[in-house]
């Protein structure tokens, strides 16, 4: 279970430990991947980038026995590898760190990170022994200041859940890890200790595949650069020979220096203000969105963004000041309210809040306007498919047909459907909160790109966003918030990172003294 040394690393020329030859996936109809290759060598970090939907988790499920390839060949360290079952990529060393991991609820974190383990060294009979081996084993990573033994799996958070799945596959000593979107639920220290983490691993020889959208995690961590593109391979780059630019071509196919790029207007007039406005969780909020303007939200985590956000669509009880719409003073008791008064609202967590999961894409898209395709007591299905047809093809919502269940779709196209289902409803003001979060750098542009037309035509546009490249290239304005206060309002030729960064550390409750 904890061994001291690592499996046998045997590799092939060039440190190559793990190849995959011409790999080709099918599911039905839909090609998933065309000969594709990768390698991973002893000692290196190999990055695997591509737009969601090029084929990145459908080429780890193969690795992982999930799926098996219908065509090309794996190796082991020259030995060719048919996996089955995830069990057998287990066995001989073959571990990749799931996106959302999966935890038994009603056990400990010890237990947990043992879970197939326990029985070795006596640890089934003797609880103290396995928590004090965990303890160790947290505290060698520097994981020990996030996340306890004795904590039950069901009060975890996100971030400790992947603490616990990234300890399931260290403690194996695998020759092979690779992970999946790694940092998407992790903290600024949790994504610390996991880089040095990373960086252990490969001063002891172990072979790293690293998926992940964020250019600056790649830069910082890999040797080598895999880019698939539709499910085929485009190229694979020593990260000396490559940049920010050239890997974005790669992944999309085109050149995307004019990423942020908006036709500027004259704003009209308010379609939302917000005046001294204060919740259980924010204080004193002056804040105006006109029509046709973006207007960005800034801050640091626990800064109170999220929480102003549902407070203005009626999630959040508001406890004084007046939130005026379209120069109307208004009260929501509930989202319904602030539906009806034309606001659209795509939460962070898009997959928990916004979208039904187990629903088509035509349900999702129609559920905020079913009223309007109603027939008597009736929902016409034949309006139904044609209004989500109109903003699956509008978007370029990439599924097989309007029938598709969303939690097919990758997240780039989820968030699209959650835009379409505002688009359809014609919104005075779009709420947005992290619209990009975990989406690849292709379906940003095209987010983007819907935002600006959705300005031009005079909606409002109200934008959280924790990137903040992405609030100075998109907004108009932008709030600074800290300690649930805004703390300053920064036009678009003041707005630069340090001063957004200045705003977003000051202190509060300094202020609120004063």
């Amino acid at each position: 279970m904890n061994a001291s040394t690592r499996t046998d690393n045997t590799a092939e020329p060039d440190g190559v430990v793990l190849s995959a030859r011409q790999i080709g996936k099918h599911f039905g109809p839909i090609v998933a991947l065309t000969g594709v290759d990768l390698e991973l060598r002893a000692g290196e970090v190999t990055a695997i980038m591509g737009e969601n939907g090029a084929g990145k988790s459908t080429l780890l499920k193969i690795l992982t026995g999930d799926y098996q390839p219908d065509s090309g060949e794996l190796r082991l360290g020259g030995e060719v590898m048919n996996f089955t079952d995830p069990a057998q990529s287990r066995a001989v060393g073959l571990r990749v760190i799931a996106q959302e991991p999966e935890i038994v609820p009603h056990v400990s974190v010890a237990e947990n990170i043992y879970v197939g383990a326990i029985g070795h060294q006596g640890l089934l009979f003797n609880r103290a022994k396995l928590e004090r081996q965990a303890a160790a084993d947290l505290a060698t990573y520097g994981f020990d200041r996030i996340v306890s033994p004795q904590t039950i799996g069901s009060q975890l958070s996100a971030a400790q859940r992947q603490v616990v799945e990234i300890m399931r596959a260290v403690i194996d000593k695998p020759r092979v890890i690779c992970f999946d979107e790694p940092t998407s639920s992790l903290g600024d220290e949790e994504s610390a200790l996991l880089f040095a983490l990373i960086n252990t691993l490969r001063s002891e020889g172990v072979a790293v595949g690293y998926v992940s959208h964020r250019m600056n995690e790649i830069f910082r961590l890999a040797d080598r650069i895999t880019v698939l593109r539709d499910g085929k391979l485009v190229g694979t780059k020593a990260k000396a020979d490559t940049d920010h630019n050239d890997l974005v071509k790669m992944m999309v196919g085109r050149d995307l220096s004019q990423l942020f790029s908006r036709e500027r207007q004259v704003a009209g007039d308010p379609v939302i203000e917000l005046q001294d406005v204060s919740t259980d969780d924010v204080s004193n909020i002056d804040l105006t969105v006109r029509a046709g303007e973006v207007v960005g939200v800034a801050g640091l985590v626990g800064a109170g963004r999220s929480e102003l956000m549902k407070a203005i669509v009626g999630d959040l009880p508001v406890t004084s000041g007046t939130v005026l719409v379209k120069g109307k003073p208004v009260r929501f008791h509930s989202p319904a309210d602030s539906i009806a008064a034309g606001i659209g609202f795509a939460p962070e967590e898009r997959k928990a809040e916004a979208l039904i999961m187990q629903r088509t894409v035509r349900d999702n898209i129609v559920l905020a306007i079913l009223p309007k395709l109603a027939r008597g007591f009736f929902v016409s299905e034949k309006r139904e498919k044609q209004v989500a047809k109109t903003y699956v093809d509008q978007l370029r919502i990439r599924t097989p047909s309007t029938e598709q269940l969303v939690k097919n779709l990758s997240g780039g196209n989820q968030q699209k459907v959650v835009l379409a289902r505002w688009l359809a409803h014609s919104p005075a003001l779009l709420v947005l909160d992290e619209p990009t979060r975990g989406v690849d750098v292709g379906a940003k542009a095209e987010i983007y790109s819907i935002i600006d037309e959705l300005a031009q035509q005079g909606v409002g546009i109200l934008v959280v966003s924790s990137e903040l490249p992405e609030v100075l290239g998109l907004s108009d304005r932008t709030y600074v918030m800290a300690g649930g206060r805004i703390t300053g309002t920064l036009d678009r030729s003041e707005a630069t990172e340090e001063s957004i960064l200045a705003l977003a550390m000051t202190d509060t409750r300094a202020s609120a003294a004063l």
